[in-house]
């Protein structure tokens, strides 16, 4: 017992680092990382034993902490929490309330107004990105996991449909959901300031 304590406290100091910035990275949120990072290395120790050696400890735990990730994205989707700041009270027909009307056109205060072609790149502007990130937050964390695996780690749909346990009609409608509320939050707090 006290080789596998000075082996997993080895792995700690050599990798957490490294795993951090990846939960970091695919979460975007402190918190979340650390206990991620936290719960992937309990389960190395509840499953040391079939720790074979045949791959480096790093892989391994990567591909723990790849499955914790991976579990939080589901259970953010099964689970979801609609965020301060997001739009309707009673659920997703009343956010869709807020663009269309009964017949499905926009409405007229609602229409996506047409942004300047200096937008080019404004993901280089840190004030752009601190408010686009503030945007994401706003908006429920089912589709905000959604979002964050299509856009920023570039998954495949079918893959993202997998993590999340949904089918493709329903991430679909997510992500155009998703995208309403982001362009209507950026119109408001970024385009129109």
């Amino acid at each position: 017992m006290l080789g596998k304590s000075r082996i997993i406290k080895e792995w700690v100091n050599s990798y957490s680092d490294r795993m951090y910035s990846w939960a970091l990275h695919r979460t975007n949120n402190k918190e979340v990382a650390e206990d991620l990072v936290q719960d992937t290395f309990i389960a190395a120790i509840q499953s040391f034993e079939k720790f074979e050696g045949k791959s480096e400890p790093q892989t391994w735990l990567l591909s723990i902490l790849n499955n914790k990730i991976a579990g939080y994205y589901r259970k953010q989707y099964r689970n979801p929490v609609i965020n301060a700041g997001s739009t309707g009270s009673d659920g997703e027909n009343d956010f869709l309330n807020t663009f269309f009307d009964s017949n499905g056109e926009w409405q007229q205060q609602q229409r996506p107004a047409a942004w300047t072609d200096d937008t080019a790149n404004l993901l280089d502007d840190a004030a752009f990105t601190t408010e686009l990130q503030k945007c994401m937050d706003r908006l429920p964390s089912n589709w905000l996991a959604a979002v964050r695996l299509k856009y920023l780690e570039a998954q495949k749909a079918e893959a993202i449909c997998q993590e999340l346990g949904v089918a493709p009609t329903n991430y679909w409608q997510i992500l155009h959901r998703a995208k309403l509320q982001l362009r209507k939050c950026l119109e408001v707090h970024w385009f129109k300031k």
